[in-house]
């Protein structure tokens, strides 16, 4: 999913929900930062207080290992701890299902694995803790069939777009592509140019809320060539699903803290959410129409900050010394914190995502698949 749905709709959703705008905001924060969060290494100068939990990495006090995401497309990244710790984690929960390891590592719907670790966030009063967690359970509807590793589940031929309206560019690149090369020539080269690597071969269409398309996978075993068709997926349906489970789990942990209600909303109209989150536009339109259906809707008003998404905003209130062009980068040195650190989103998003790699690797053994760090 993209950010018209790891931000938007789970601010409306949350908002919907009764959340607070500021809760909702913190929730949805978390759950599109993950897609965000690309710093592996902060190298921390001056004093610490002594209560920040931090890391000693080559004898220097660091952040370190809290990256949820990175670029597919940097050779760096095909390394299995980068794999199992980001991407296998946070966007292709394994389904634990199958013989061999490399099935057991492909994504499912609503994996065991991501369920246990929602339902210890739903103990916990941490609004960020929740909304990171809502990230790998959304994704485990629209990647479910892949895998967060380089493997041979990955490898998929024949992609079909069913789609009336060609407006993504995963569409654009078929449609020309096939033209010029034809159906097997596009296939060849995009398992000559596109590692089989989480659904990089299926481009974008896994994570488009409208797109009704088709592929064919290798199903045996051994991985003898012996494909089939993944039949006809309709992205609405996989969507809408995430987001009546994501609605349910809101409102279980609304029941659970309820300090965190607000006194202000009484909404009903839910399927005026799903119309926004359903909707057949290009990602920009998705969500200038998100941002018009949540004024429309009377859960937030025009100016409220909760409206624009700013993924540098956690980390300008957390450090000094922040500056965008510093902070752009996997390894950042030098960093000053803020003085009021302790308390600012950032620290606990680096909090959770501890929290979270030690639940994902235990889940992952209570289910049978024993995976190294």
């Amino acid at each position: 999913m993209k950010k018209d749905a790891h931000y938007y709709a789970v601010l409306a959703f949350s908002r919907a929900c009764g959340f607070k705008k500021d809760c909702a905001r913190d929730i949805a924060f978390a759950s599109q930062y993950v897609d965000d969060a690309k710093i592996n290494h902060i190298i921390i100068d001056g004093t610490i207080p002594n209560d920040i939990q931090h890391d000693k990495i080559d004898d220097q006090p660091s952040f370190f290992n809290m990256a949820t995401c990175h670029s597919y497309t940097r050779v760096k990244t095909f390394n299995y701890s980068a794999m199992i710790n980001n991407t296998s984690a946070f966007h292709f929960v394994p389904g634990c299902k199958g013989q061999s390891l490399t099935k057991k590592l492909r994504c499912r719907q609503e994996s065991p694995v991501i369920v246990k670790i929602l339902e210890d966030a739903l103990k916990q009063d941490d609004l960020i803790r929740l909304g990171l967690t809502l990230h790998p359970f959304a994704d485990t509807f629209s990647h479910q069939g892949f895998s967060g590793l380089l493997s041979k589940v990955n490898d998929i031929k024949n992609i079909k777009s069913r789609s009336k309206i060609p407006l993504s560019i995963s569409q654009g690149i078929l449609k020309v592509a096939t033209f010029f090369y034809g159906k097997d020539g596009f296939d060849r080269r995009v398992d000559s140019v596109m590692p089989a690597y989480g659904h990089g071969q299926a481009m974008e269409y896994p994570d488009l809320p409208y797109e009704k398309w088709s592929y064919e996978y290798d199903f045996s075993d051994q991985f003898s060539s012996s494909y089939k068709s993944s039949g006809f997926i309709d992205n609405r349906v996989r969507f809408r699903n995430a987001f009546e489970n994501i609605k349910g789990y809101l409102n279980q942990y609304l029941v659970n803290y309820p300090q965190y209600l607000s006194p202000n909303v009484n909404f009903n109209n839910f399927e005026i959410l799903f119309d926004a989150l359903l909707i057949e536009e290009p990602d920009h339109e998705r969500i200038k129409n998100w941002k018009k259906t949540l004024i429309y809707a009377g859960l937030f008003d025009k100016n409220d900050p909760q409206l624009v998404y700013d993924e540098y905003m956690w980390l300008e209130d957390a450090f000094d010394n922040f500056k965008k062009e510093k902070f752009n980068r996997r390894k950042v040195t030098g960093v000053h914190l803020a003085e009021n650190f302790i308390n600012s989103n950032w620290y606990k998003f680096y909090q959770t995502v501890k929290w979270y790699k030690d639940k994902f690797f235990q889940y992952c053994s209570d289910n049978g698949l024993d995976i190294c760090r």
